[in-house]
């Protein structure tokens, strides 16, 4: 009996084809069969088809289209109509299904009595340098899921549109007459979106089911690779159309919003990504034909956009392709300052264009993108080819350097040079200067004469590519930029060149664009006899002898990352270093994840250094040594050196965790200042902790129990953060934050003396300049990420400055996971003090302090200063992450939900001041018990002075 018929279309690929049907013979569930169905191939395809037919008569049945239909539907239903099986999937004859796949699809059905049920596609793309596997929108198949309806959860329809990796119904197809539009491509689109719609119950499942290849080879390119093609295009847009009808019959306009989102982000940009090497028709035809769709979206849409998408999709809706090049550049480049850039009343814009239209004037600002606040030397502005030509055996270059906000002064000394770099045979650059480079005002105008003949001498055979680079000197400030080809038309005549190999060696370069829009060099043969040299020496390369050279070699090239792998080091550090003697005396220091020299830990070890005690200090830093301090040993993270020092020290301190999953050794102390009392919910009482699998919560747990001390500031911090993180309560080492003791002794310094004390700030040398200080430390919001993530703040900093300008000085203190630019506008007033080190400076600089859920307003309460809690989100805040403390009936200072709250809580800051006094009392009361300035000589008089200790 026929469980499962899978319909495999093929046209013209009778040498991909049997390994489709394979992977259908040899699933591990009975009962599958495989209908081909030839799109009326002019290969040996059918021919293919017939004979696996007759070698697996019962399992194997083939067909043939009396005419080509010109795309995948008409062949997917006829295969329909042909299908003998209970469940219906669909491949293509270049891809193929997962040993497991049909089981497991068929399994989710029976249990869940779904009409489609939808696994996990893995796009497998095979090239020169090995195959590489990507997962195909993961995160909608984290789990086993059942949704009753797609609005439910509408992220199924709206980004995973294939029709392949899905077990469908046939009694379900048959009773909705669900069918593939013929004649046109993408009619998975559609397809998908009607399945979606009509079955009364899905389900999703986690396992891979199907293997998409991504082939490289430019003559056997799939329909909806050939983007080059503005038919191809044209057909998209029809199945868009369609799909926002059958929405829009539905009235579900959620979806469609949803909709609209993912096809500026995904849809067009995939269009977008090779129109800088395009012509002129090409772009006009596309901005025209596109352009009239996208311009109907809501302006929701385009707001819920990052700043370059959005930046994109709304130039191509306004149908400025002359603007569209450099912002897809610095979209698939995002390093780069693509455009001059413009400022206007205190923010930065995209250009002056467009501004006149106020959903145009709120895209194009991206002040928050941070350019204006970047070093020079790491603007990597825009630098576009304006020619390119080969003549009399040089390669004559010109091009266009733009100056971002005039960054680069007219009076500046400049100089420049051409780089010649190989791509992957190792550091050889070569060094070309330029014959002119002149400065235009919002840009850098430069050309140069490559004479390669006489100046370039590749090997021939292992560096085939070398990428250019023009790498500018301002004012002693290295400022490298990439050359951007803008455009189709490169002049591809062949330069001879001497190879330092003679024989079979390439001696001739052409120039080629990289797959980033770059400018980039290939050396060639010349001859019919070093082509086919060269030829064989490829073919013998693809043979086993040559793959199992090619894996010797990638080993080798691994190997230093292999040994270096974070794997590789936990086993190093278990059953190697773990063994080694205590180091007496040996300390280890760490904070924020060696991202920053402060907190409690910090104290700590200043403590130690007032000593002069014997303890040898080793602090890890995350990626720069810079700021911390020069008299301890500085390791890096997760270096040898660092896991050495870690299973060898007498010693742990920190404020968060040493990396997870490192055993503590036995003769290890392990002292956890903490970084925070708790406001929100935290370790096993978090939402997402609760779901996390067994063997997840059992390292956390592990993690927890490596600690010998944990610092605690009040009985709220034994009844929240002990009990949450499963402590031993004799743990609990009630003697508050060493980080705090320097508020603690201040306050009382004030309060001895009557006069207000304002610590010097690297950031704000400038204060006090006779304004008070506010700062503003809000709390991190979004997942921890190896890169800061930009954020922007939650409210109008430059209407701050505009209003309290001539009052207030405001700090901004980004978390540490995370950054936010400052306007133009703003400066002067508004400072980002994001890169000092330490908190605690910055608190005890402030007049008063702007926070929401972050714990510092623990910590600034010591200081009995006014604060302010600017609260938007308040309540799906404590709704999503839980909250230990009712903030609103407890906060020692006004809540505000809006910006105008906010300025009017300001305004009357000093009010508050007294208003909330006793307030602050009780909060310090309450959540700062033992914090009573001695807590860092605690804790080193308890563990790490050994004249203390006795």
């Amino acid at each position: 009996m026929v469980e499962v018929s899978v319909v495999v279309i093929v046209y013209n690929d009778q040498d991909r084809l049997p390994t489709a049907v394979r992977s259908v013979l040899e699933q591990t569930m009975r009962g599958v069969e495989a209908v081909i169905v030839d799109d009326h191939s002019t290969d040996r395809s059918f021919a293919v088809a017939r004979q696996l037919a007759a070698r697996h008569p019962d399992r194997v049945r083939a067909f043939r289209l009396p005419r080509n239909s010109g795309g995948c539907g008409q062949p997917r239903n006829h295969g329909v109509e042909r299908a003998a099986g209970r469940y219906v999937m669909f491949l293509d004859s270049d891809d193929e299904l997962d040993r497991d796949a049909c089981r497991n699809l068929v399994r989710a059905a029976e249990t869940t009595g779904a009409d489609l049920v939808s696994g996990l596609c893995v796009r497998v793309r095979t090239t020169r340098r090995g195959r590489e596997e990507k997962p195909w929108y993961r995160w909608i198949y984290r789990n086993t899921r059942v949704l009753d309806s797609i609005t439910d959860d509408p992220e199924p329809l709206v980004w995973d549109t294939l029709a392949t990796n899905k077990c469908y119904r046939r009694s379900f197809l048959l009773e909705h007459r669900l069918r593939f539009p013929t004649g046109v491509a993408y009619e998975d689109l559609l397809f998908a979106a009607r399945a979606y719609l009509a079955a009364r119950r899905i389900a999703l499942i986690p396992n891979t089911v199907y293997r998409w290849h991504v082939r490289q080879d430019p003559h056997s390119r799939s329909i909806t690779q050939r983007r080059d093609e503005i038919g191809n295009l044209a057909d998209r847009l029809a199945m868009h159309r369609r799909i926002d009808t059958l929405l829009a019959e539905r009235g579900l306009h959620e979806i469609r919003l949803a909709k609209d989102v993912k096809f500026l982000k995904h849809d067009l940009l995939l269009h977008l990504r090779d129109l800088p090497l395009r012509d002129e028709g090409y772009r006009r035809a596309l901005t025209g034909l596109a352009g009239n769709y996208v311009a109907g979206f809501p302006a929701e849409a385009y707001r819920r956009l990052p700043p370059l998408q959005a930046v994109c999709a709304y130039l191509f809706s306004r149908g400025d392709a002359d603007a569209l090049p450099p912002a897809v550049d610095a979209l698939v480049n995002s390093h780069k300052t693509a455009v001059p850039l413009v400022e206007r009343e205190g923010r930065v814009y995209w250009s002056a264009d467009h501004l006149d239209d106020p959903l145009g004037r709120e895209l194009l600002d991206v002040t928050d993108l941070g350019h204006h606040t970047r070093p020079l030397g790491r603007l990597a502005p825009r630098n576009a080819l304006t020619g390119q030509s080969v003549q009399g055996g040089r390669m004559r270059l010109a091009g266009r350097v733009v100056n971002p906000l005039g960054r680069i002064p007219a009076a500046s000394r400049l100089r420049g040079r051409l780089e010649l770099t190989a791509r992957r045979a190792g550091p050889r650059t070569h060094y070309f200067p330029l014959r002119r480079l002149v400065h235009h005002g919002d840009h850098l105008a430069w050309t140069a004469e490559l004479d390669l003949g006489a100046a370039f001498h590749p090997i021939g055979v292992v560096d085939d590519v070398w990428d250019l680079r023009l790498v500018l000197d301002v004012d002693g400030t290295r400022l490298p930029t990439r050359l951007t080809v803008d455009g189709p038309g490169l002049d591809l005549t062949p330069l001879p060149v001497r190879p330092l190999l003679p024989g079979p060696a390439a001696d001739r370069v052409v120039a080629e664009v990289s797959a980033r829009g770059h400018l980039a060099l290939r050396v060639t043969a010349s001859t019919t006899a070093q082509r086919r040299l060269r030829a064989a020496l490829t073919a013998a390369a693809s043979g086993p002898v040559g793959q199992r050279g090619r894996a010797l070699l990638a080993a080798a090239r691994r190997a230093p990352r292999t040994l270096a792998s974070e794997r590789n080091k936990r086993w190093l550090y278990h059953t190697v270093l773990c063994r080694l003697p205590q180091r007496r005396g040996l300390a280890v220091f760490e904070s924020h994840l060696g991202r920053r020299y402060a907190d409690s830990p910090r104290a700590v070890y200043e403590e130690l250094r007032r000593r002069d005690t014997a303890i040898t200090a080793v602090w890890s830093y995350d990626r720069s040594p810079d700021g911390f301090p020069r008299d301890a040993v500085l390791v890096r993270r997760w270096s040898l050196r660092y896991l050495l020092a870690l299973a060898r020290a007498e010693f742990w301190i920190d404020n968060q965790g040493f990396p997870s999953g490192l055993r503590k050794p036995a003769h290890t102390t392990y002292v956890q200042t903490w970084h925070g009392s708790a406001l929100k919910r935290m370790g096993f009482d978090e939402a997402g902790v609760q779901l996390r699998s067994r063997e997840e919560r059992a390292r956390l747990r592990a993690d927890l129990d490596r600690f010998d001390a944990f610092c605690v500031r009040s009985p709220h911090d034994v009844d929240t953060l002990v009990r949450a993180f499963r402590l031993d309560p004799a743990v609990a080492l009630p003697v508050g934050y060493p980080r705090n003791d320097a508020l603690v002794r201040q306050r009382r310094r004030e309060e001895r003396t009557g006069r207000r004390e304002h610590p010097v700030i690297a950031a704000a040398p400038h204060l006090p300049d006779g304004r008070a200080v506010l700062l503003y430390a809000p709390t991190f919001r979004g997942r921890p990420r190896r890169r800061r993530t930009r954020v922007r703040p939650l409210f109008d900093l430059a209407a701050f400055a505009r209003e309290f300008g001539d009052q207030y000085v405001l700090l901004v203190r980004a978390h540490y996971l995370e950054r936010m630019a400052v306007p133009p506008s703003a400066a002067g007033t508004v400072v980002d003090v994001s890169a000092e080190h330490d908190t605690t400076p910055l608190l005890a600089a402030a007049d008063g302090l702007i926070t929401d859920y972050s714990s510092v307003m623990f910590d600034y309460v010591l200081l009995d200063r006014p604060m302010v809690y600017y609260v938007p989100d308040h309540d799906d805040y404590v709704r999503t992450r839980g909250t230990y403390v009712d903030l609103a009936g407890t906060a020692p200072g006004p809540l505000a939900r809006t910006e105008e709250e906010l300025f009017a809580a300001i305004r009357e800051l000093k009010t508050a001041e007294a208003d909330y006094a006793e307030a602050r009392r009780a909060f310090a009361a309450r959540f700062a018990t033992h914090d009573t300035g001695t807590a860092a000589r605690a804790v080193v008089d308890r563990f790490l002075d050994p004249g203390a200790r006795g």
